[in-house]
């Protein structure tokens, strides 16, 4: 099988982000399967372009990468970030339409104008495209007041149901996404559900690995640590964990928060966490790191978090940190509703904290990490999830099942 696989925003394990495409693709690869990438240029990682040059083709890992010459990052503005997709868009569709031995055009969002290229080749060349939809867009934005303009969002409601029309499958990250898609009318039998996957090769790590990445930061001693490890955006709420590190010092001065990332509210959270006296005492923040060194910093933690701003637009996420912590055997704690907090709650994974009442959070989270009877029932019922349901190797079988499913269908396109 050969598959085009389009990710504007495809990392690889060098990088910081989420590497659920790369993980996808190598497995892929080594099951047998060609696998091309057709990527943009992200800020957590990306290969040299010479001047002038549109695209550059790199080899890694027996995967063919086609990097177009279009830089992205959260940093930027609003304006950039959408003359980003559009260029990636316009180029993406020039270069895919060329892959004229494709088996299958796959395409992954964000963002949604992914789907453009994936569409137009798969109609110029005759061969399925199958749709993998991350987030609900544009439900996320519209329902945060991010995209307000009618004109604007007359149209992204238009690409939407045009990506499901046009898609031979879709995959959804979630229950609720899928929920979502097919509240857009789209038949049941065309969608199928793959979450996002533990990578246990890589996070489950001996207890040694923890010690050093202490050692290393001796500041964090041998104190009960609370992390968060990832974007540092206006959706992932952490004021939240700022202000339940204030409230949690005024009860217990032991506890640690670590949380690790970048992002456009990074400077506006270090002040916070500042002026409520908790920056470098009993919280610290530290740049983000390659995903090949994270299991150092979930080995070392006691528990792990996943925070979104309150909406619920955003329960149907399907957080990387939360399944690369059950991988790492570490309990999570996450502030909103949806299908991962009936996981953590039905499993005993973890913890849900309320997302409006930070002295009871605080209380919460206290009488959890101070008893190890639950931290250690927690920590085997991570294991469980990781290793039963969320395996990455479980999941990529899915996938390559739908694949092969569409190219065999001929009435996919």
């Amino acid at each position: 099988m050969k598959i085009l696989y389009l990710h504007q925003h495809f990392v690889t394990r060098e990088g910081s982000a989420g590497t659920r495409s790369y993980e996808f693709a190598r497995l892929l690869r080594q099951r047998g399967h060609e696998v091309t990438i057709l990527c943009g240029k992200s800020e957590h990682w990306g290969l040299a372009h010479r001047p002038g040059k549109l695209m550059e083709v790199h080899e890694l890992e027996g995967l063919k990468i086609l990097q177009l010459n279009v830089p992205y990052g959260q940093k930027m503005s609003y304006l950039r970030r959408m003359l980003a997709f559009t260029w990636f868009m316009v180029l993406a569709s020039w270069v895919a339409i060329r892959q004229r031995d494709v088996h299958v055009f796959f395409a992954t969002s964000t963002p949604l104008t992914v789907a453009v290229p994936a569409i137009m080749a798969s109609r110029i060349n005759r061969r399925p495209f199958v749709f993998e939809v991350r987030d609900l867009w544009p439900d996320v934005p519209i329902g945060l007041g991010i995209l307000r303009n009618p004109l604007l969002i007359v149209l992204a409601r238009g690409l939407e149901r045009l990506a499901y029309r046009c898609a031979a499958h879709i995959i959804a990250c979630s229950p609720g996404m899928k929920e979502g898609i097919l509240r857009a009318g789209v038949p049941a039998e065309k969608v199928s559900v793959i979450s996002n996957g533990c990578d246990n090769d890589l996070f489950d790590v001996p207890a040694e690995i923890g010690r050093a990445f202490r050692a290393r930061h001796a500041y964090l001693g041998d104190r009960p640590l609370v992390i968060y490890t990832g974007a540092f955006g206006l959706v992932n709420g952490l004021d939240y964990l700022v202000r339940l590190a204030q409230r949690v010092r005024a009860l217990n001065e032991n506890i640690a928060f670590l949380l690790v990332g970048a992002g456009k509210e990074k400077e506006a959270l270090s002040r916070l966490a500042q002026d409520l006296g908790v920056l470098n005492r009993t919280l610290w923040i530290l740049d983000p790191i390659p995903r090949r060194e994270m299991p150092g910093v979930l080995s070392a933690a006691t528990l792990a978090t996943s925070t979104v701003t309150p909406n619920p637009v955003l329960w149907h996420n399907s957080a990387n940190k939360v399944f690369d912590a059950l991988a790492a055997r570490r309990p999570v704690a996450i502030n909103h509703g949806g299908w991962q907090a009936d996981l953590l709650q039905e499993s005993g994974a973890g913890i849900v904290l309320p997302p409006e009442d930070i002295e009871k959070a605080a209380e919460m989270l206290l009488d959890f990490l101070h008893s190890e009877s639950r931290l250690e029932r927690a920590r085997q019922a991570a294991h469980r999830l990781a290793q039963e349901q969320f395996d990455r190797h479980r999941l990529v079988r899915q996938l390559e099942r739908v694949l092969l499913q569409v190219i065999s269908d001929r009435s996919a396109f």
